[in-house]
């Protein structure tokens, strides 16, 4: 969901239109909404995030010892790899292959793993295409809106699908505003326990401990 500042006259030929009432009130909303932290039960990992000069996207893997989600980061200075729980740096690599160091010298937009996740790919989603977990199956959502662009707010909510809906700071949450970087990514890992927002210039994370599995205890 994009919205421009500038919103064209109709019959000026253009192929734009002004917005509607409802579209004007939905900018204004968002506009209006200060960053708020998330909520329970999310936790940010980094205080505040990870500084990575030069990044060009990122990708979830999983830890294979313990479970962990991990963060995969690819910047202009190489491939790194972010415990998403912790938040410590397990693995760097300063001069990756040239035709594994971007994504998009292959089909899936994968580079290869490191560190614990040697051996396998990685899709990343970034600069070049791709995309994150937009949801997670007990019903949080994250969305970026544009109303002033090309500063872009990312929305997180929770059941109705939609983060105009309820009380700002209730229902949904502004929880970052891309105002000094580009945006590169944001979304869940595939458990939904990681939520990630990156841009050119750092990675955000949050974490959140998952419900109790029928056999056994909470686990991250």
């Amino acid at each position: 969901m994009k919205w421009s500042e500038k919103a064209a006259s109709p019959g000026r030929g253009d192929g734009e239109t002004e917005l509607s009432g409802y579209q004007q009130a939905l900018r204004d909303r968002f506009l209006a909404a200060p960053v708020l932290p998330a909520p329970e039960p999310w936790q940010p990992v980094f205080k505040p995030y990870a500084a990575v000069g030069g990044l060009l996207g990122i990708g979830f893997a999983s830890h294979p010892d313990n479970g962990n989600d991990l963060v995969m980061v690819v910047s202009q200075a190489g491939h790194g790899l972010f415990d998403a729980v912790t938040g410590e740096k397990i693995a760097r690599d300063r001069d990756p292959d040239p035709e594994d160091s971007t994504p998009d010298a292959v089909a899936d937009l994968s580079c290869p793993g490191l560190g614990p996740i040697a051996g396998s790919r990685v899709r990343i989603a970034g600069l070049f295409g791709g995309g994150l977990h937009t949801g997670t199956e007990d019903g949080w959502c994250v969305e970026v809106v544009s109303p002033a662009w090309p500063h872009d707010r990312v929305l997180l909510s929770r059941g109705s699908g939609m983060p105009h809906r309820g009380p700002h700071g209730e229902k949904w949450w502004h929880i970052f505003h891309s105002h000094y970087s580009e945006l590169r990514a944001t979304g869940f890992s595939p458990s939904g326990r990681t939520l990630a927002v990156a841009t050119s210039s750092d990675v955000t994370l949050w974490t959140r401990r998952t419900a109790p599995t029928p056999n056994g205890p909470v686990r991250h």
